[in-house]
């Protein structure tokens, strides 16, 4: 079987320089800051922890600013991920589980207010987006399912 590692997630941004602060203050390290000539820039981040890293720039794609929704950070704890992002000044939505099971729906439809009950692994999201709109969600992980 061949492997297929995520790897890299490009962001669209209007403003790489705004994005930039942003992500610095989140605490996500800054691996490159490339500028190939007008028009062309590469700005690299990766989250503490994560084998997935983000990258925003100029002339590196053609989405929307602020299209791109869902991208998930998995945390070992929500509750205190929230209130570290809450210190560093990003606005979060309250914790919330879906009221139909395990995973979210789109939008804001059927979140219920609280942990997941028993606060069971994959089951716990929170919400939040960067200056341009790109949608991130928490996710609590405490127990991976087999084969993770």
């Amino acid at each position: 079987m061949v492997d297929y590692q995520l790897e890299l997630i490009v962001l669209p941004v209007a403003d790489v320089d705004r994005a930039k602060e942003f992500y610095t203050r989140l605490g996500f390290r800054e691996d490159l800051d490339y500028v190939g000539g007008e028009g062309f820039r590469v700005v690299h981040f990766t989250p503490p922890g994560s084998h997935c890293s983000i990258v925003i720039g100029e002339g590196i794609g053609t989405a929307a600013p602020g299209s791109t929704e869902n991208v998930h950070l998995i945390v070992s704890d929500i509750e205190e991920a929230r209130a570290d992002l809450v210190s560093k000044g990003v606005e979060v939505s309250e914790i919330f589980h879906d009221a139909d099971g395990v995973f979210h729906h789109a939008g804001t439809e059927k979140r219920v207010p609280g942990l997941y009950p028993g606060r069971r692994s994959y089951g716990s999201f929170a919400s939040f987006t960067d200056p341009d709109g790109n949608q991130f969600m928490l996710q609590e992980i405490t127990e991976r399912l087999p084969g993770r």
